[in-house]
């Protein structure tokens, strides 16, 4: 065997890694003699997340213990974890890390809380498929669909809106494993409002009517006898219909993961959302953990005050901790290593920024919202995970945006480097809880 053959196996990794680096490089025909490789600068090993960014994980202590209990119930358990935030969130790459990693080890409990329907193009929902028909107009936290005097909306983000009979809604399990005994869907009620037919794999269901003697909101559950790959809904009349979440759930013990994220979201925007909404649809979920994540929108805003964005995390915790119940446990999880290549926004001359390479710096007031949320994790009896910590610190983006891990605007994640990301979470979780399982002393027999 030549020794090329037994380069290989290396040389193909580092050789993608620098295509990434040099997009635009011409491509070498296959017949033309090889070029010796010339190395400008020592090769950056394709990153592996940090363990060990999980801390005041002792607030945790009623999530972890469930944790570590694991499947070793005896009646069905889903531990249910609901995670609000902007695009991270949204996009569902390290929610799905996440959701695929407490699922391997607990079980599928279920897809959990989404936005209702396909609120926007684009919109991405591991393991399930929303359609709608076109007759539905949304209203949003924060966007290009956002009406100050629409309907009210949720944590979930998104209102979607018909009165016209007939408008349609599905949602489909994309495999065997995602097929669902339990819905749920939370929309407004009120004297107007209408109804909507519910079919499971085309077999009706009990309808469910939205109206009420006085506006507010409400979650209604339909169960399955066997678990279905779909559910059909479709409005009853010309009664106003405004769905906000739904949510499936297979019926068996294991993990779900919700993930309720608006697209360049901050903080202050769930100040939007009307109580009575949102706290229906955190009802409907029974978290037995929360993640707030966000910190990225504000730390690119050239213009950010910390003070105020203080004092809305501050009320968005106190707000999830009065819905959820004082019980739930909080998480923050700190915004991730993301970089700029414009100086109104990573703003050089701070001293918290952070240069990397080829005009890349990490923004001061990134490291300002990730110092302010380690600080209120401390201050309010939250857990906080240190995301850039995982990925390995500063200016760690340009070697996960060269791996492939994080896209060219180093920011957003790739879906294989928002599964490290999950995978790291998880594994951060399953830590402390073993550790929180160890101290407690045995059950006396």
């Amino acid at each position: 065997m030549t020794a090329t053959r037994l380069l290989a196996p290396v040389l193909v990794p580092l050789l993608a890694a620098l295509a990434l680096l040099a997009p635009h490089e011409p491509a070498v025909a296959q017949d033309a003699p090889a070029a010796p490789l010339t190395l400008a600068a020592p090769l950056v090993p394709v990153p592996a997340p940090v363990p060990g960014q999980l801390s005041n994980a002792r607030v945790l202590a009623p999530f972890l213990a469930q944790l570590a209990a694991g499947t070793k119930v005896a009646a069905p358990k889903v531990l249910s974890i609901l995670q609000i935030g902007d695009s991270h969130t949204a996009g569902d790459m390290v929610s799905q890390g996440l959701r695929q990693a407490l699922q391997i080890r607990l079980g599928q409990g279920g897809r959990g809380m989404m936005p209702a329907g396909k609120p926007y193009q684009g919109y991405l929902s591991w393991g399930v498929t929303a359609r709608q028909s076109p007759e539905w107009q949304g209203n949003a936290l924060f966007g290009p669909q956002r009406h100050a005097d629409g309907a009210l909306l949720g944590f979930s983000g998104f209102t979607q809106t018909t009165s016209t009979p007939g408008a349609t809604m599905s949602l489909t399990a994309d495999s065997p494993a995602t097929r669902f005994t339990r819905f749920t869907l939370c929309g407004l009620t009120g004297p107007s409002a209408g109804g909507v037919s519910v079919t499971f794999d085309g077999v009706p269901a009990e309808p469910i009517q939205f109206a009420a003697p006085s506006a507010g909101a409400a979650c209604f559950v339909r169960v399955s006898p066997v678990p279905v790959g779909q559910v059909v809904l479709s409005t009853l009349d010309t009664g106003t219909v405004s769905l906000t979440a739904w949510e499936t759930r297979t019926g068996a013990n294991g993990a779900i993961v919700a993930n309720l994220g608006v697209v360049g979201a901050r903080v202050m925007h769930l100040a939007r959302a009307d109580d009575a909404v949102a706290g229906a649809e955190i009802a409907a979920a029974r978290p037995d953990l929360v993640i707030l994540a966000f910190g990225t929108n504000e730390g690119f805003d050239p213009a950010l005050k910390l003070d105020e964005t203080e004092a809305m995390m501050r009320s968005a915790v106190a707000r999830v901790r009065a819905m959820a119940g004082p019980a739930v446990p909080i998480l923050l999880m700190g915004p991730p290593d993301a970089g700029s290549n414009r100086p109104v926004v990573a703003q050089p001359e701070r001293p918290e920024t952070v240069a990397c390479a080829n005009g890349w710096a990490i923004p001061g007031h990134l490291a300002q919202v990730r110092k302010l949320e380690q600080g209120l994790a401390t201050t309010l009896g939250l857990a906080f995970w240190d995301w850039q910590g995982a990925m390995g610190g500063p200016c760690t983006t340009m070697a996960w945006t060269a791996a492939g891990l994080q896209r060219g605007d180093h920011v957003h994640f790739t879906r294989e480097g928002g599964r490290l990301i999950g995978e790291s979470l998880a594994a951060d979780l399953f830590a402390a809880a073993d550790a929180s399982a160890g101290a407690r002393p045995a059950a006396a027999h």
